[in-house]
């Protein structure tokens, strides 16, 4: 069996008894999970050599549309409430990627940093709809039709989370190495031969951007269904500066970084700020240039090195094909 599906599998069957292991931090990992979605979707810009700093206003707009529609159905169904995140976050990208699509670079960043920091003043000043910066509740959904009590909810809502996290992990591997995977690492490498095949190398970003729009708003909506609340810091640019800085921590050329950045994100930043008040930014900072300098892979590139797996596929034949 391939190690890394090996590792998969192992990671998975570990995930899945954290709450009959380590039921403290059931409600943490749901956490982690919801952000490592957002920062997977940031993982597909970042394979067209894309770096967005506004993509947590599709985290927002997941959180918010849940936030509505469960002030305006009350009991309504937890999948409805993904359901309509996925919608609204897709319709968004779609509306904003066709004009960010068409810069590169820097101006790509920041074009997309303008659009969610209007979107965050809307969220601030339109107090009368989105509760300003108090932010809104989000009522405790249903499942299939069934109430549930808090500690029922909280278990429910973790599995489902996992669940929604292995199959995007999967779909998103087979996306980057499907023909529109690699046409997306094309738009980094060389455009113009990408347009002599007889592809739009804007269509192809604007597919990945659409996906990375809506793998955010399924981790906003996620993220807001276990915290109850939606708030406009969700859109804030230091949300987007997170996920950026996470898919670095993690490593940018596998999925997996994604959620193995976030938890070790989220742990530094947990226990540090216990240890040393406003002083987590600094441990994570060190943290992150020693894992660069030792690894510039990220967390990924570090642990093929412990256990080996880089000399394996260096002896291997089909390593350089």
């Amino acid at each position: 069996m391939n190690k890394e599906l090996l590792a998969f599998i192992i990671v998975a069957v570990l995930l899945a008894v954290v709450p009959f292991t380590f039921g403290t931090s059931t409600t943490f990992i749901a956490m982690s999970l919801a952000k490592g979605l957002a920062v997977l979707g940031i993982l597909i810009l970042l394979r067209a050599g894309q770096v967005s700093f506004g993509h947590a206003m599709y985290f927002a707009i997941g959180a918010y549309a849940a936030a509505f529609l469960s002030s305006a159905f009350r009991g309504i169904d937890m999948l409805l409430l993904i359901g309509a995140a996925i919608l609204a976050s897709g319709v968004a990208g779609a509306i904003v990627g066709i004009f960010v699509t068409r810069y590169r670079g820097i101006f790509f960043g920041m074009v997309n940093l303008a659009f969610s920091m209007v979107f965050y003043s809307i969220l601030e000043k339109a107090f009368h709809i989105t509760g300003g910066s108090d932010g809104m509740r989000i009522r405790r959904p249903t499942l299939l039709g069934m109430e549930l009590k808090r500690a029922e909810f909280d278990i429910a809502i973790y599995y489902v989370i996992l669940l929604f996290a292995l199959l995007s992990v999967w779909l998103v591997w087979r996306y980057l190495r499907s023909p529109m995977g690699e046409a997306l690492r094309a738009v980094k490498s060389n455009e113009t031969r990408l347009e002599y095949v007889g592809l739009s190398a804007k269509s192809v970003l604007l597919g990945g951007y659409i996906a990375s729009a809506v793998l955010c708003g399924i981790g906003g909506v996620f993220m807001g269904m276990v915290q109850g609340l939606a708030t406009p810091e969700h859109a804030f640019w230091t949300r987007s500066s997170e996920l950026v800085f996470i898919a670095a921590l993690g490593g940018p050329a596998h999925v997996a970084g994604a959620f193995g950045g976030t938890v070790v994100f989220e742990a530094v930043r947990t226990y540090a700020a216990a240890l040393l008040d406003d002083s987590w930014q600094l441990i994570l900072g060190v943290t992150l240039i020693v894992i660069i300098l030792w690894a510039p892979g990220g967390m990924v590139e570090l642990f093929r090195r412990l256990t080996g797996l880089d000399r394996a596929k260096t002896l291997t034949p089909e390593a350089g094909r």
